[in-house]
Protein backbone atom coordinates (compact mmCIF):
# COMPACT_ATOMS: atom_id res chain seq x y z
CA UNK A 1 0.00 0.00 0.00
CA UNK A 2 1.25 3.46 -0.95
CA UNK A 3 0.26 5.80 1.88
CA UNK A 4 0.55 8.82 -0.42
CA UNK A 5 -1.46 7.37 -3.31
CA UNK A 6 -4.86 9.03 -3.42
CA UNK A 7 -6.67 5.86 -4.51
CA UNK A 8 -5.01 3.76 -1.80
CA UNK A 9 -5.84 6.44 0.77
CA UNK A 10 -9.50 6.57 -0.22
CA UNK A 11 -9.75 2.77 -0.14
CA UNK A 12 -8.07 2.61 3.27
CA UNK A 13 -10.25 5.31 4.80
CA UNK A 14 -13.43 3.87 3.31
CA UNK A 15 -12.58 0.45 4.71
CA UNK A 16 -12.36 1.93 8.19
CA UNK A 17 -15.34 4.29 7.81
CA UNK A 18 -13.16 7.35 8.37
CA UNK A 19 -14.18 10.89 7.46
CA UNK A 20 -11.98 13.99 7.60
CA UNK A 21 -12.55 16.39 10.48
CA UNK A 22 -12.17 20.12 9.78
CA UNK A 23 -12.05 20.84 13.51
CA UNK A 24 -8.96 18.64 13.84
CA UNK A 25 -7.21 20.20 10.84
CA UNK A 26 -6.73 16.88 9.05
CA UNK A 27 -4.91 16.99 5.69
CA UNK A 28 -3.07 13.90 4.44
CA UNK A 29 -0.09 14.00 2.09
CA UNK A 30 -0.49 12.65 -1.45
CA UNK A 31 3.02 13.53 -2.63
CA UNK A 32 5.34 10.69 -1.56
CA UNK A 33 8.43 12.88 -1.95
CA UNK A 34 7.40 15.16 0.92
CA UNK A 35 7.62 12.72 3.88
CA UNK A 36 10.93 11.41 2.53
CA UNK A 37 12.37 14.95 2.35
CA UNK A 38 11.08 15.82 5.82
CA UNK A 39 12.62 12.71 7.36
CA UNK A 40 15.92 13.16 5.50
CA UNK A 41 16.33 16.85 6.35
CA UNK A 42 15.43 16.41 10.03
CA UNK A 43 18.80 14.70 10.57
CA UNK A 44 17.56 11.47 12.13
CA UNK A 45 19.74 8.51 13.03
CA UNK A 46 19.55 5.40 15.21
CA UNK A 47 20.43 7.44 18.30
CA UNK A 48 17.14 9.36 18.01
CA UNK A 49 13.81 8.95 19.70
CA UNK A 50 11.24 10.80 17.57
CA UNK A 51 8.00 12.32 18.75
CA UNK A 52 5.47 12.70 15.94
CA UNK A 53 2.28 14.69 16.48
CA UNK A 54 -0.71 14.05 14.24
CA UNK A 55 0.51 11.01 12.25
CA UNK A 56 -2.68 10.80 10.19
CA UNK A 57 -2.47 7.49 8.35
CA UNK A 58 1.29 7.11 8.91
CA UNK A 59 2.90 8.39 5.68
CA UNK A 60 5.60 10.29 7.59
CA UNK A 61 5.66 7.78 10.45
CA UNK A 62 7.02 4.95 8.30
CA UNK A 63 9.85 7.20 7.05
CA UNK A 64 10.74 8.18 10.61
CA UNK A 65 10.68 4.55 11.73
CA UNK A 66 13.10 3.61 8.95
CA UNK A 67 15.67 6.11 10.21
CA UNK A 68 15.24 6.47 13.99
CA UNK A 69 15.60 4.09 16.91
CA UNK A 70 12.09 4.70 18.17
CA UNK A 71 9.00 6.69 17.16
CA UNK A 72 6.15 7.74 19.43
CA UNK A 73 3.19 9.02 17.41
CA UNK A 74 0.59 11.08 19.27
CA UNK A 75 -2.86 10.90 17.66
CA UNK A 76 -5.90 12.62 19.18
CA UNK A 77 -8.53 11.21 16.79
CA UNK A 78 -9.60 7.76 18.06
CA UNK A 79 -11.04 6.97 14.63
CA UNK A 80 -7.51 6.89 13.20
CA UNK A 81 -6.18 4.32 15.68
CA UNK A 82 -7.45 1.24 13.76
CA UNK A 83 -6.15 2.82 10.52
CA UNK A 84 -2.69 3.23 12.04
CA UNK A 85 -2.80 -0.32 13.41
CA UNK A 86 -3.09 -1.49 9.80
CA UNK A 87 -0.62 0.88 8.13
CA UNK A 88 2.07 0.54 10.82
CA UNK A 89 1.81 -3.21 11.19
CA UNK A 90 5.31 -4.67 11.26
CA UNK A 91 7.01 -1.50 12.56
CA UNK A 92 8.09 -2.72 15.98
CA UNK A 93 9.82 0.55 16.86
CA UNK A 94 6.61 2.63 16.60
CA UNK A 95 4.22 3.29 19.47
CA UNK A 96 0.95 5.13 18.88
CA UNK A 97 -0.65 6.89 21.84
CA UNK A 98 -4.11 8.45 21.92
CA UNK A 99 -3.39 11.76 23.67
CA UNK A 100 -3.83 15.53 23.30
CA UNK A 101 -0.46 16.99 22.29
CA UNK A 102 -1.33 20.24 24.09
CA UNK A 103 -1.69 18.43 27.42
CA UNK A 104 1.21 15.95 27.39
CA UNK A 105 4.00 16.34 29.93
CA UNK A 106 6.87 15.99 27.48
CA UNK A 107 9.62 15.49 30.04
CA UNK A 108 7.73 12.53 31.51
CA UNK A 109 7.11 11.08 28.06
CA UNK A 110 10.81 11.29 27.18
CA UNK A 111 11.89 9.67 30.45
CA UNK A 112 9.44 6.84 29.85
CA UNK A 113 9.76 6.28 26.10
CA UNK A 114 13.13 7.65 24.97
CA UNK A 115 15.55 6.72 27.76
CA UNK A 116 19.13 6.89 26.45
CA UNK A 117 18.03 8.38 23.10
CA UNK A 118 18.37 11.88 21.64
CA UNK A 119 14.81 13.29 21.75
CA UNK A 120 13.57 15.15 18.67
CA UNK A 121 10.23 16.15 17.16
CA UNK A 122 9.31 15.57 13.53
CA UNK A 123 5.71 16.06 12.46
CA UNK A 124 3.12 17.40 10.04
CA UNK A 125 1.07 19.06 12.75
CA UNK A 126 -2.60 20.11 12.74
CA UNK A 127 -2.48 23.75 11.68
CA UNK A 128 -5.18 24.85 14.13
CA UNK A 129 -2.82 24.32 17.08
CA UNK A 130 0.41 25.59 15.52
CA UNK A 131 1.40 28.48 17.82
CA UNK A 132 0.37 26.96 21.17
CA UNK A 133 1.99 23.64 20.25
CA UNK A 134 5.28 25.25 19.21
CA UNK A 135 5.26 27.19 22.48
CA UNK A 136 4.68 24.04 24.55
CA UNK A 137 7.41 22.12 22.74
CA UNK A 138 9.91 24.96 23.17
CA UNK A 139 9.02 25.59 26.80
CA UNK A 140 9.51 21.91 27.64
CA UNK A 141 13.20 22.37 26.74
CA UNK A 142 13.11 18.64 26.07
CA UNK A 143 13.99 18.34 22.37
CA UNK A 144 17.27 18.88 20.52
CA UNK A 145 15.47 19.69 17.27
CA UNK A 146 11.86 20.30 16.26
CA UNK A 147 11.00 19.74 12.58
CA UNK A 148 7.45 20.74 11.69
CA UNK A 149 5.31 21.22 8.63
CA UNK A 150 3.21 24.32 9.38
CA UNK A 151 1.43 27.14 7.54
CA UNK A 152 3.90 29.09 5.43
CA UNK A 153 2.72 32.39 6.91
CA UNK A 154 3.61 31.19 10.43
CA UNK A 155 7.01 29.93 9.26
CA UNK A 156 7.65 33.30 7.63
CA UNK A 157 6.65 35.06 10.84
CA UNK A 158 9.05 32.95 12.89
CA UNK A 159 11.94 33.67 10.52
CA UNK A 160 11.07 37.33 9.86
CA UNK A 161 13.56 40.19 10.11
CA UNK A 162 12.97 43.49 11.95
CA UNK A 163 11.04 46.22 10.09
CA UNK A 164 9.07 43.68 8.04
CA UNK A 165 5.30 43.05 8.28
CA UNK A 166 5.80 39.47 9.54
CA UNK A 167 8.12 40.45 12.40
CA UNK A 168 6.37 39.96 15.76
CA UNK A 169 6.76 39.11 19.44
CA UNK A 170 6.42 35.44 18.43
CA UNK A 171 9.43 35.88 16.13
CA UNK A 172 11.54 37.04 19.07
CA UNK A 173 10.18 34.33 21.38
CA UNK A 174 11.04 31.46 19.02
CA UNK A 175 14.43 32.94 18.07
CA UNK A 176 15.38 33.40 21.72
CA UNK A 177 15.10 29.69 22.42
CA UNK A 178 15.90 28.18 19.02
CA UNK A 179 17.66 28.73 15.70
CA UNK A 180 14.86 28.54 13.08
CA UNK A 181 15.32 27.66 9.42
CA UNK A 182 12.76 27.12 6.66
CA UNK A 183 13.75 23.94 4.80
CA UNK A 184 11.25 23.99 1.92
CA UNK A 185 7.69 24.96 0.94
CA UNK A 186 4.81 22.61 0.13
CA UNK A 187 1.96 23.51 -2.21
CA UNK A 188 -1.72 22.87 -1.32
CA UNK A 189 -2.11 20.25 -4.07
CA UNK A 190 0.22 17.96 -2.10
CA UNK A 191 -2.63 17.21 0.33
CA UNK A 192 -6.06 15.63 0.51
CA UNK A 193 -8.22 17.55 1.20
CA UNK A 194 -6.36 20.57 -0.12
CA UNK A 195 -5.74 23.29 2.46
CA UNK A 196 -6.32 26.90 1.44
CA UNK A 197 -2.75 27.89 2.28
CA UNK A 198 0.80 26.92 1.36
CA UNK A 199 2.84 25.04 3.94
CA UNK A 200 6.50 25.15 4.97
CA UNK A 201 8.76 22.65 6.69
CA UNK A 202 10.52 24.44 9.53
CA UNK A 203 13.53 23.25 11.54
CA UNK A 204 14.01 24.62 15.06
CA UNK A 205 17.37 23.82 16.64
CA UNK A 206 17.52 24.30 20.42
CA UNK A 207 20.02 26.94 21.50
CA UNK A 208 22.52 25.87 24.14
CA UNK A 209 22.82 29.51 25.25
CA UNK A 210 20.51 32.51 24.64
CA UNK A 211 21.57 34.75 21.73
CA UNK A 212 21.82 37.73 24.08
CA UNK A 213 22.59 38.21 27.76
CA UNK A 214 19.36 39.03 29.59
CA UNK A 215 19.19 39.73 33.32
CA UNK A 216 15.43 39.21 33.71
CA UNK A 217 13.75 36.93 31.14
CA UNK A 218 10.24 37.56 32.47
CA UNK A 219 10.66 41.33 32.15
CA UNK A 220 12.24 40.92 28.71
CA UNK A 221 9.25 39.05 27.30
CA UNK A 222 6.77 41.44 28.92
CA UNK A 223 8.51 44.37 27.23
CA UNK A 224 8.58 42.55 23.89
CA UNK A 225 4.87 41.73 24.15
CA UNK A 226 3.98 45.31 25.09
CA UNK A 227 6.02 46.62 22.16
CA UNK A 228 3.94 44.71 19.59
CA UNK A 229 0.45 44.84 21.10
CA UNK A 230 -0.35 48.03 19.20
CA UNK A 231 2.02 48.19 16.24
CA UNK A 232 1.08 51.78 15.36
CA UNK A 233 2.24 53.02 18.74
CA UNK A 234 5.82 54.05 19.31
CA UNK A 235 7.88 51.72 21.47
CA UNK A 236 7.92 54.32 24.25
CA UNK A 237 4.12 54.55 24.29
CA UNK A 238 3.73 50.77 24.16
CA UNK A 239 6.03 50.32 27.14
CA UNK A 240 4.32 53.14 29.04
CA UNK A 241 0.89 51.54 28.44
CA UNK A 242 2.14 48.34 30.07
CA UNK A 243 4.54 49.73 32.69
CA UNK A 244 3.23 53.22 33.41
CA UNK A 245 2.79 52.30 37.08
CA UNK A 246 6.54 51.59 37.36
CA UNK A 247 8.29 53.82 34.81
CA UNK A 248 7.63 57.44 33.89
CA UNK A 249 7.65 58.61 30.27
CA UNK A 250 10.90 60.44 30.91
CA UNK A 251 12.52 57.27 32.32
CA UNK A 252 11.36 55.27 29.30
CA UNK A 253 12.72 57.84 26.85
CA UNK A 254 16.02 57.95 28.71
CA UNK A 255 16.37 54.17 28.55
CA UNK A 256 15.75 54.15 24.80
CA UNK A 257 18.26 56.94 24.22
CA UNK A 258 20.85 55.22 26.43
CA UNK A 259 20.42 52.13 24.26
CA UNK A 260 20.98 54.15 21.10
CA UNK A 261 17.36 54.37 19.89
CA UNK A 262 15.33 57.50 19.03
CA UNK A 263 12.34 58.12 21.29
CA UNK A 264 9.89 57.71 18.37
CA UNK A 265 11.12 54.26 17.25
CA UNK A 266 8.57 51.45 16.91
CA UNK A 267 9.05 48.01 18.40
CA UNK A 268 8.97 46.31 15.00
CA UNK A 269 12.27 48.05 14.11
CA UNK A 270 14.26 46.54 16.99
CA UNK A 271 16.03 43.19 16.88
CA UNK A 272 16.36 40.69 19.73
CA UNK A 273 19.70 42.10 20.89
CA UNK A 274 18.20 45.58 21.02
CA UNK A 275 15.30 44.40 23.17
CA UNK A 276 17.83 42.68 25.44
CA UNK A 277 19.66 45.99 26.01
CA UNK A 278 16.39 47.81 26.69
CA UNK A 279 15.16 45.10 29.07
CA UNK A 280 18.42 45.07 31.02
CA UNK A 281 18.28 48.85 31.44
CA UNK A 282 14.74 48.66 32.83
CA UNK A 283 15.79 45.80 35.11
CA UNK A 284 18.56 48.02 36.49
CA UNK A 285 15.97 50.73 37.20
CA UNK A 286 13.81 48.24 39.09
CA UNK A 287 16.79 47.14 41.17
CA UNK A 288 17.96 50.68 41.93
Amino acid sequence: MNLCNINDIKSLLSRHGFYFSKSMGQNFLIDSNIPVRIADLSGLDKACGVLEIGPGIGALTVELAARANKVVAVELDKKLLPVLSETLQGFSNVTVINEDALKIEYRELIDKMFYGLRPVVCANIPYNITSPLISRLIESKAFDTITLMIQREVANRICAKPSTPDYSSFTIYVNYYTEPKILFDVQPSSFIPQPKVWSSVLLLKKRELPPAEISNERLFFKIVKASFEQRRKTLANGIFAAFGDRFSKIEIQNVLENCGFPSNIRGEAIDLAGFARISNQFDNLLKA
